[in-house]
């Protein structure tokens, strides 16, 4: 049995921008004071605006809120794209290669399903899955 994990050749990923992964049941996005502060300064809001109006507290943390129909706080209505892109958590600059994803490849496929970028456009390798699986909170 090999060491390696399944994508040790590493997988195909380019973010089509669809919005699909920033909708759904209810969760959490976990969002540090450093990505708030980030969010606030892109928007040209205050620290707090961004805390009182687009976050909520989950076990002590902080996650992005939603709407009743499961959008995130940041996705727009109109197009579904994201309105902070350039500033998103790490939570969502990681997507698709959070290690639920990655456990084996029926997980990945069965996340594909929602996200037309995976296995498309360009290659990740293996290193760079890793880091990005690491970087994601449990």
């Amino acid at each position: 049995m090999s060491d390696q994990p399944w994508y040790a050749e590493g997988l195909a990923f380019t973010c089509t921008q669809c919005g699909n992964c920033c909708t759904g049941a209810p969760g959490v996005v976990w969002v540090s004071e450093e990505e708030m502060h980030a969010i606030a300064k892109f928007r040209g809001q205050s620290y707090g605006e961004i805390m009182l109006l687009h976050t909520k507290l989950v076990a002590g943390r902080r996650s992005l809120t939603e709407f009743a129909n499961g959008d995130c706080t940041f996705l727009d209505p109109k197009t579904r794209s994201c309105t902070i892109y350039p500033v998103r958590p790490i939570q969502c600059r990681t997507w698709p290669f959070w290690p639920s994803n990655l456990v084996s490849p029926e997980a990945w496929q069965r996340a594909k399903t929602v996200c037309p970028g995976m296995d498309q456009g360009a290659f990740v390798s293996l290193e760079s899955i890793e880091r990005q699986a690491a970087e994601i909170d449990p």
